[in-house]
C-alpha cells in the first residue's frame, strides 16, 4: 500500500469514480443535476480538490494566497442514491484517503475576517507541509520553522466538508455546517468511520471535499492542513436509524498520535464560551512564541494543525472553562530523534 494511502483493511473495488474536473460545484443546492446516480451500497471514488481550488499549489507564497479567488469550497458531486427520499438516512462509510504529498495551512488576509483571532492576525501567512515524511515509522506532516523546533504532525486524513443537499430553495453557502452536514471539520471522520446524514432532497445528492491531512480540534486559523485528496466511500440507505442531524461512529484518533501522551495545556475562563476559547488559544500562541521559539503566525498555524480545544466545564456559572492541548510529540528534537523538551524539562536541566 502506498504510504500516501490511509484505508480500512480490504477496501472493496470502487463501483464508480468521479473526477473533480468533471463534477465540481461551489454551493449546496438541491437543483444541481447529479453527476452520478448509484444504487444503495455502491462504493464511489471521489477525486477532491483542495479548499483553495488549486490556486495555492506549491511552491506556496503570500502573493499566491492574496490572489486566491474561490467562490466556495470545491465539492465533488453531487451523487444521487437511487430511492433516497426526504426523511431517509444516508450512511457514508469512509473507506480510504490518498493524499498527493503536500498540504498547506494559511492565515487569511485580515480584511477577510477569517479564523478565530482576525484582529490579532491582520497579515496573511502561509506554510507548506511535506506529507511524505515519517517519524518513528509514523507518517507525519512536517515544516521547519526558523529558531524553533521542527514540527511533525501525525497524518489523519479526513474530509472537512461533506453532506447532502439541503431541502428548500438554494443556493446555500458551503461555509457554515448545517443539519445535513457540510463544513463540519470533524477531524475524527477518518478511514473506518461511518457518518449518518438526514436526507432532505430526493436522491440525497451527496458531495464531498475540503480534505485535510490533519487538523486540531478547532481549526483556529481557518484552515487545517489542506490537501488535495482522493476519497473512497460507500453510500447506503439505512432503515430504523433516523437522525436529526449528522451523527457518526468512529475510532478516532482523539489525539494526533492516537494515544495518550504528554501535553502542554492552556485554559480560557470567561462567561462566554467563545471568549474563553479565544483566551485559551491566545495563551497557547503566547506560550509557543515566548517559550518554544515560534513566530506568532507560525504558532497560530500550529494551533490550527495540531492543538485540540476541549470544553472543560459548562456548569460553574458564571464562568466556563475551555482548554487547549498541545501534544509534546509534534515538536521534534533538534536531532530529529524525538519530542522537544518541555519548558519544565528545560528548567530541570539548567
Amino acid at each position: 500500500m502506498s504510504q500516501r494511502r490511509f484505508a480500512v483493511p480490504d477496501v472493496p473495488d470502487s463501483d464508480h469514480e468521479l473526477s473533480a474536473d468533471d463534477a465540481v460545484h461551489y454551493h449546496w443546492d438541491a437543483d444541481i443535476e447529479p453527476a452520478l446516480t448509484v444504487e444503495p451500497g455502491s462504493v464511489v471514488r471521489f477525486d477532491c480538490r483542495d479548499a483553495y481550488d488549486g490556486q495555492l499549489d506549491p511552491p506556496v507564497s503570500v502573493e499566491k494566497l492574496r490572489s486566491v479567488d474561490a467562490e466556495g469550497h470545491p465539492l465533488t458531486g453531487p451523487v444521487a442514491v437511487a430511492g433516497a427520499e426526504p426523511g431517509d438516512t444516508l450512511a457514508v462509510d469512509l473507506l480510504a484517503f490518498e493524499h498527493r504529498g503536500w498540504g498547506v495551512t494559511a492565515v487569511p488576509p485580515g480584511e477577510r475576517e477569517g479564523g478565530l483571532l482576525p484582529a490579532e492576525f491582520r497579515d496573511p501567512h502561509v506554510r507548506q507541509w511535506d506529507l511524505d515524511a515519517r517519524r518513528n515509522g509514523t507518517p507525519v506532516a512536517t515544516f521547519a520553522a526558523a529558531d524553533a523546533p521542527d514540527v511533525a504532525v501525525p497524518l489523519a486524513p479526513f474530509p472537512g466538508n461533506l453532506g447532502v443537499a439541503p431541502g428548500g430553495d438554494g443556493p446555500h453557502s458551503t461555509m457554515p455546517p448545517r443539519r445535513v452536514g457540510g463544513n463540519m471539520d470533524v477531524k475524527q471522520l477518518t478511514a473506518g468511520s461511518r457518518l449518518y446524514l438526514p436526507v432532505e432532497a430526493a436522491g440525497a445528492l451527496f458531495s464531498i471535499g475540503d480534505c485535510h491531512a490533519a487538523q486540531g480540534d478547532g481549526e483556529v486559523c481557518l484552515t487545517g492542513i489542506e490537501s488535495p485528496t482522493t476519497v473512497t466511500a460507500r453510500l447506503d440507505l439505512v432503515d430504523h436509524h433516523s437522525v436529526p442531524g449528522p451523527q457518526f461512529e468512529t475510532s478516532g484518533p482523539f489525539t494526533p498520535s492516537g494515544r495518550d501522551e504528554p501535553m502542554y495545556a492552556t485554559t480560557g475562563i470567561a462567561p462566554d464560551l467563545m471568549d474563553a476559547t479565544k483566551a485559551a488559544i491566545s495563551d497557547m500562541i503566547a506560550h509557543l512564541h515566548e517559550r518554544r521559539g515560534f513566530s506568532r503566525p507560525d504558532a497560530y498555524v500550529l494551533c490550527s494543525a495540531a492543538v485540540d480545544l476541549k470544553i472543560s466545564q459548562v456548569v460553574d456559572a458564571p464562568n466556563w472553562t475551555v482548554s487547549a492541548f498541545l501534544p509534546e510529540s509534534v515538536l521534534a528534537a533538534p536531532d530529529g530523534s524525538g519530542a522537544a523538551a518541555s519548558p519544565d524539562d528545560e528548567a530541570g536541566n539548567e
